[in-house]
């Protein structure tokens, strides 16, 4: 399956586990910035309540777009 590169306030999905932020594979975030026409991106990470766990730059390697047919999943977080 292949995947289109994320949109400005669009969600994005790290494809790779991120451990400095406790964020997994598979985590959901809000493209906030694109970098270079999409050589990067600032990705905010959140709860569901809204709380930003964090802001991250990723290369476009680390991010990809969520399609309309994807399922969601939630997971709890190690304790800060």
């Amino acid at each position: 399956m292949s995947w289109e590169a994320p949109s400005p306030c669009g969600r994005g999905s790290s494809p790779v586990d991120l451990p400095d932020y406790d964020l997994k594979s598979g985590d959901i975030g809000t493209v906030v910035l694109v970098h270079q026409e999409g050589l990067g991106y600032e990705v905010e990470f959140m709860t569901i309540a809204g709380e930003t766990i964090a802001i991250v730059s990723l290369l476009s390697s680390q991010v990809r777009g969520i399609g309309d047919r994807e399922i969601a999943q939630a997971r709890g977080l190690a304790s800060s």
